[in-house]
């Protein structure tokens, strides 16, 4: 018989507070960071909050931890999506991209060097 065990989160939030701090500071360095320990800070984080019991303690330090707020959306955006983006945030960058969209489609094309009937019947 196979039980499978509960899978139990956690609630102290020290280790995940370390090294959200840890990649705050190597997000905001003057001095050139390298790719191992950027990759491995970030590896470590994301088992961390893979770990931890989703609720007010989470979400403060979220708040307070700005690359590791945008690394749990990162990981949680198969279920949530921009759970944590601003929504006006959000809103003016899609009203942003349409706009560059709809510029970029209506360009007029350099008619000198094109035939004005070419591909129509």
């Amino acid at each position: 018989m196979n039980a499978t065990q509960p899978h139990f989160r956690k609630t102290d939030l020290t280790v995940t507070h370390v090294l959200a701090e840890l990649l705050e500071r190597l997000e905001h360095s003057q001095v050139p960071v390298g790719a191992e320990q950027y990759r491995s800070v970030v590896q470590h984080l994301v088992s961390e909050l893979g770990d931890i019991e989703p609720g007010t303690a989470l979400g403060a330090l979220l708040d307070s931890h700005p690359a590791a707020a945008e690394l749990y959306e990162n990981v949680n955006y198969q279920f949530a999506g921009l759970c944590r983006s601003a929504l006006e945030a959000s809103l003016a960058s899609e009203r942003q991209a349409k706009e560059v969209l709809d510029r970029a489609m209506n360009r007029p094309h350099n008619s000198s060097k094109e035939d004005p009937t070419h591909g129509k019947s």
